[in-house]
């Protein structure tokens, strides 16, 4: 796999923090560029995590702790600005005394194109290969097919949401070649992987093409689709899995660079989708969950610290760090600082 290194993250991902007000107009910046996507978790308060991107329109959101078809709101994010986003009223973005933690994407600057690569023509794609991250709108044909993701580099992961409600509510699915062939995820819920012939098949994935069968979570015939596609690259992004020792000392993943945001799950049983954010009050043990409304936990027991290298798990949890436990990871971070595989510690 070709990699190019990325010298500033904030150039296409960024953590963003920031206080409601309840008012229509709270515009935020500082993120560094104008986002294409926009994940919203509250910190302090119950809800639920909001997702909006470009490719789909800024008025359409999608929530990655329920299997809800996607919904038409202007009351949640406003629009997508050069250095931000405005919010408007809605309590699960922009509540009034609450506080909130926003990640923030680049992909191709926009709504993007039609991908014409697969025997899937795609609505729009957006793609920034670069940063190895590409959104992708299509409408399922029910039987297997391919459609273009734009990266160039064959993806790490992809996450699919089925965006119409013509047959009722499907499941979050998230599929990696780390995972083994036709093995999904669902980030909505806590459950263990699983296989199925008619999931994707991952050993099919190309650096240009995505595999498709006939699942309804990625290719129904009714059905249109979000996909959210990302590939590692050195100095900024790195995706794989790691065994948990079980120990308070615990297991020191290498990533190259310091981690900026890192999402883990263990794969082989159930566990949460854990958020772990080095904005949130700079402690190790708060914490965010993907798959929950749940306010922002603090808990020893899935403690980690996120270093100039890497991460070091520090609790016990099976979720992060439990004995012999197969852990699927996502890190998104800042320009390279070592080549070694020793934990560093500076901040």
């Amino acid at each position: 796999m070709a990699y190019t290194t990325i010298n500033k993250s904030t150039e296409h991902f960024n953590t963003k923090l920031y206080s409601g007000n309840g008012s229509n107009g709270n515009a935020q910046t500082g993120v560094g560029f104008q986002p294409d996507f926009t994940w919203i978790k509250s910190r302090n308060y119950g809800s639920s995590n909001v997702l909006t991107d470009a490719v789909r329109g800024v008025n359409k959101h999608i929530i990655s702790n329920t299997n809800a078809a996607e919904v038409t709101n202007t009351a949640y994010i406003a629009s997508f600005d050069s250095d931000g986003f405005t919010l408007n009223d809605d309590g699960d973005v922009n509540g009034s005394s609450r506080t909130y933690a926003s990640w923030n994407w680049k992909a191709g600057g926009g709504q993007g194109s039609s991908n014409t690569d697969g025997s899937i023509n795609t609505t729009y794609t957006s793609a920034n290969t670069t940063a190895g991250f590409s959104i992708s709108k299509y409408s399922g044909t029910g039987a297997n097919a391919t459609f273009g993701h734009g990266l160039g580099v064959k993806p790490d992961i992809v996450f699919w949401k089925r965006t119409d409600s013509n047959d009722g509510t499907v499941n979050w699915i998230v599929q990696s070649p780390l995972l083994g062939n036709q093995t999904k995820l669902v980030l909505n819920t806590t459950e263990a992987s699983s296989t199925g012939n008619s999931f994707s098949q991952t050993d099919n994935w190309t650096n240009s093409l995505i595999d498709l069968k006939t699942y309804e979570g990625e290719n129904d015939s009714n059905g249109t689709y979000i996909a959210y596609a990302f590939a590692s690259k050195t100095g900024y992004s790195k995706f794989g899995s790691y065994t948990g020792n079980g120990n308070a000392d615990g297991t020191f993943v290498y990533t190259g660079f310091k981690p900026k945001f890192v999402i883990v799950k263990e794969y082989g049983s159930t566990g949460n989708w854990i958020m772990k954010n080095d904005y949130i009050d700079n402690q190790n043990d708060y914490y965010l969950l993907a798959n929950a409304s749940d306010a922002e936990v603090s808990g020893s027991v899935v403690a980690f610290d996120l270093l100039s290298n890497g991460f070091k798990l520090r609790g016990t949890a099976g979720d992060s760090n439990g004995s012999g436990n197969s852990i699927l990871y996502m890190a998104f971070g800042q320009s390279l600082v070592g080549s070694n595989n020793i934990p560093a510690t500076a901040r």
